[in-house]
């Protein structure tokens, strides 16, 4: 069983309006890279130059932010769920 990865609105157009896919990934980066592959363009909105997520944008793996695990490193397992959080600025 593949990782569930669930995709923001606004990326959705990139991953033909899913709002949720399925990667078969051992880590984050690796991840990253296959919806790169299956989806062409959405690591541009997801990563900087060096391949790093952009500091806007939050990633959890099963509702806990990879910053404070591995970072891309972080280790997926089969059924894992992924979610893509791009954050929001605002307020007043």
């Amino acid at each position: 069983m593949p990782v569930k990865v669930r995709i923001p609105t606004p990326l959705q157009k990139l991953t033909r309006d899913q709002a949720e896919v399925n990667v078969s990934a051992k880590n984050v980066k690796e991840l990253l890279e296959t919806l790169e592959k299956q989806y062409p363009g959405i690591k541009d909105r997801l990563c900087d130059e060096q391949g790093r997520v952009r500091r806007f944008v939050n990633i959890y793996l099963n509702e806990e932010d990879i910053r404070f695990l591995k970072q891309e490193g972080t280790t997926l397992e089969d059924g894992d769920e992924v979610s893509i959080v791009p954050a929001i600025a605002g307020g007043s």
